[in-house]
């Protein structure tokens, strides 16, 4: 019986792709809180947004929780960390009440848009945040100003409907995981309508952001389908597939696992576009390029634009604790 020959495949692999410092840092931080205190170690809400990264933390002794009451009183020695996305100022100041240790897991680009907003603030500046409400890193940077002193807008429609008190006083930030060209949009008609407008010191689309969305740029022509790994509720895995769309791949679609794939929906193709959002570990990657070779014959071609070289520090309180790679093998392979 002869056996049919797999039908040829491309796999445009992108790069960068994947964690980013900020995400690498936060998982480092909950796996050296347990290495150093034991289990548990409680984190408030998703360290990052993605499920294999948390169900992978939760089998080494983290508890996810929501809110701080939740974590028992015979446990309040115990550290707990909060996520990468940010918190407001309310839950630091809430865990300091009721006397729990917390190691604050803020990605520092995250945090550099806290201090840009304060800036505004202390400036006199009613501030413009440009960003999805909802979104944990929205409610964060929210959180760190008095009510009533920042407007949230997503869409240039918001940009045009916005009606400040004083429109000659006015500073603008953003999320950190926006679509460069989509946030460049909502910023132009907000200075179109509101000259004196003041940007931010530096850019608030963090650098991961803006690279992986250039990279799938620059992969996506010609793409029959363009698969992004990353987690429904993460902003910038959601962005990726815009993105690919935007850029010319045919289709896209964010995958968090290779069992979601449907092949009967794939279909015939021949030329593959896969990344990953910032806080997708390369072990999903992985998984997906060998799903795709158990029905192709695959030739994986790297598309690369930049390479990453950010290295965030993590708290003071672990950095005499050593992170070896079987550590992070759970996300990293």
């Amino acid at each position: 019986m002869n056996i049919a020959a797999k039908p040829p495949l491309t796999i445009r692999l992108c790069g960068p792709r994947g964690f980013c410092a900020g995400v690498d840092r936060a998982i480092q931080i909950v796996v050296l809180a347990l290495k150093s205190y034991g289990a548990p170690v409680y984190v408030r809400h998703e360290i990052v947004h993605n499920r294999y990264v948390v169900e992978g933390l939760e089998a080494k002794g983290a508890v996810f929780v929501e809110e701080l009451d939740e974590i028992p009183a015979e446990h309040r020695a115990q550290p707990v960390v909060f996520s990468a996305h940010g918190v407001p100022k309310s839950v630091p100041e809430d865990a300091a009440s009721r006397n729990l240790f917390y190691l604050d897991a803020t990605c520092p680009l995250v945090s550099k848009v806290h201090k840009q907003a304060m800036r505004h603030n202390r400036l006199g500046r009613h501030v413009v945040l440009i960003g999805h409400a909802g979104h944990p890193e929205v409610i964060g940077t929210m959180g760190q100003l008095p009510e009533g002193t920042v407007s949230l807008i997503e869409t240039i429609e918001d940009a045009d409907a916005y009606a400040p008190v004083d429109p000659d006083n006015l500073g603008y930030v953003t999320q950190t995981t926006l679509s460069v060209d989509d946030t460049a949009g909502v910023i132009a008609r907000l200075q179109e309508r509101f000259p004196k407008l003041t940007a931010p010191a530096a850019d608030s689309i963090c650098y991961a952001t803006t690279n992986r969305q250039e990279v799938v740029k620059q992969a996506a022509p010609g793409c029959d389908l363009f698969i992004i790994v990353g987690a429904p509720n993460s902003s910038n895995s959601k962005r990726l597939v815009e993105v690919a769309l935007r850029a010319g791949a045919k289709k896209s679609i964010l995958v968090q696992r290779a069992a979601e794939l449907d092949w009967e929906e794939i279909g015939a193709i021949s030329t593959l576009g896969l990344s990953a959002g910032a806080s997708a570990p390369e072990v999903i990657v992985n998984e997906i390029i060998e799903a795709f070779r158990a029905r192709f014959d695959a030739r994986v071609e790297l598309a690369e634009t930049v390479q990453e070289t950010e290295n965030f520090l993590v708290n003071r309180e672990l950095r005499s604790i050593e992170l070896t790679a079987a550590d992070m093998a759970f996300v990293n392979g």
